[in-house]
Parts: structure tokens; sequence; C-alpha cells
């Protein structure tokens, strides 16, 4: 039997597509919860634990995660 992968990702984002204007991020493990505590809004709009992000704002965040050493897929 083949051994199952961990996912190395902290964050994954969903909602891809050329008209696309709300993507969702999903943190995977507690740092990347923990980094949704410290750096997004309190009233940022959950979906269950996923956070909705307007399209003009998903590449900062992104960006942000991964200089805070975050993996996101």
């Amino acid at each position: 039997m083949k051994a199952r992968k961990e996912n190395p990702a902290d964050f994954l984002v969903t909602g891809e597509g050329q008209f696309t204007t709300v993507y969702l991020l999903h943190p995977i493990t507690d740092a990347a919860r923990e980094w949704v505590a410290e750096h997004l809004p309190e009233d940022a709009q959950h979906l269950g634990e996923s956070i909705a992000v307007e399209h003009r704002y998903i590449h900062d965040i992104v960006d942000g995660a991964r200089n805070d050493g975050l993996a996101v897929r």
C-alpha cells in the first residue's frame, strides 16, 4: 500500500478563472489560522473556516502569507 503524502500547503486558494470576483482562502494548518487571526480584519467574511476575498486583495494576501514563510497552493 502506498503511503499517503502529507499536504505541504498552509493555505489553499480556490476560485480561479477570468471572471472570478471572489476567491476562497482556506487555512489548512494551525499556522495559517494564526496568520489569518493576526493579519486579516475581524470583519472578514467567513464561509465556514474559509475566508472570502475580493479579487483585488487576493494577491496581496497571498504574497503576505508567503513572505511570512507560509505555503500557499
